[in-house]
């Protein structure tokens, strides 16, 4: 090859790519993989460290001092650290392999916290697995396996944008015994975490719009002051229902009675995007939306979100908390960051 091949290999444009095939090509990506996995021997990639490296270095200079000097005692010596090396690479493949991995949920987040990812490691064969390392960009935790025994890890990565996040690439990783090999393997599970938009600073006013309750106004439907009578309606509870007044309604043809309460508790408000100022941003009304929702529900109102043409509500509760936060997180999805 002449100069001019040479050179336009070394040139990032050709030698970038080559260098990337050649690691996918070596390390075979996977997709997200559902149900439980079994690292068998053709996942399990092994290779010396540096300090096996410098071991194999040392035991050469030994051979070479012995064959100098004529040393028997450096022969016995040198053959036996050798041995005792291909020994220590043997238990290091063998406290990785056949080891099952399987995913087992991911718990949602708010943007700029982190997601986290539980995952169950399991360890079906009579001998105990030590120092396995699960990895993860930005996370890292040592784990240690009884025999036939099972433990859960949760693999905690930061979230930085709202929607789905999938789960990332996870490495599994031993260098048990010796430190002189590192074994290691690749899973990419197939989970993914909802990751809710960060909620804005505490203390906003909540947005005054028609047809809602205001900054929490009581509207005549709370639970925390008996107000007087009404009539009964059917998403009311039989517990509200006035019995000894019934009895004489049933006795004069007169609609069911229920007890009336007021208080904050019974305030209804609307949440609405289109309330807020246009020059926050999608983003940053978003968040501001996610504190009225959590202040909202941390006060037991009953409240509504619109987002846009969609409207949830008005409902209160944690079902009707987690509705809002997804709708939150899943409006008018943003373009992931390369």
């Amino acid at each position: 090859m002449d100069e001019v091949g040479r050179a336009a290999l070394r040139r990032p444009g050709i030698a970038a790519p080559l260098r990337t095939r050649l690691r996918e090509w070596v390390f075979r990506p996977r997709g997200a993989e559902l149900g439980t996995v079994v690292l068998n021997q053709r996942r399990v990639f092994i290779f010396p460290t540096r300090a096996g490296f410098f071991f194999a270095f040392s035991l050469l200079l030994f051979l070479a001092a012995s064959i100098n000097y004529d040393l028997a005692l450096g022969f016995v010596l040198t053959f036996y650290l050798a041995s005792a090396a291909l020994v220590a690479m043997l238990h290091t493949f063998r406290n990785q392999v056949h080891l099952c991995l399987t995913p087992l949920k991911a718990e949602p987040a708010f943007a700029g916290g982190q997601a986290c990812f539980d995952i169950l490691l399991e360890n079906r064969r009579g001998d105990e697995r030590a120092a396995l390392w699960v990895k993860a960009p930005g996370f890292a935790a040592a784990i240690d396996l009884a025999p036939r025994s099972r433990m859960t890890a949760a693999v905690r990565v930061p979230a930085p944008l709202r929607g789905w996040q999938a789960a990332p690439r996870i490495t599994i990783e031993t260098r048990y015994p010796l430190g002189l090999f590192r074994a290691w393997s690749y899973w990419q599970p197939a989970l993914a975490c909802l990751v809710y938009p960060a909620p804005a600073p505490p203390g906003a006013a909540f947005p005054v719009h028609p047809g809602g309750g205001g900054d929490g106004l009581p509207r005549g439907r709370g639970t925390d002051d008996f107000a007087g009578l009404r009539e009964y309606q059917p998403h009311d509870s039989p517990r509200h229902i006035a019995w000894k007044a019934a009895a004489r309604a049933f006795a004069g043809d007169a609609p069911l009675p229920a007890k009336a309460f007021a208080g904050a508790a019974s305030a209804e408000v609307l949440l609405d995007l289109g309330a807020l100022d246009a020059y926050l941003g999608l983003e940053a009304r978003l968040s501001r939306l996610t504190r009225h929702v959590l202040d909202a529900d941390g006060r037991r109102l009953r409240y509504a979100l619109r987002l846009g043409t969609q409207t949830l509500g008005p409902g209160e509760g944690e079902a009707h908390r987690l509705a809002c936060l997804k709708a939150l997180a899943l409006h008018e999805p943003r373009p992931r960051q390369a």
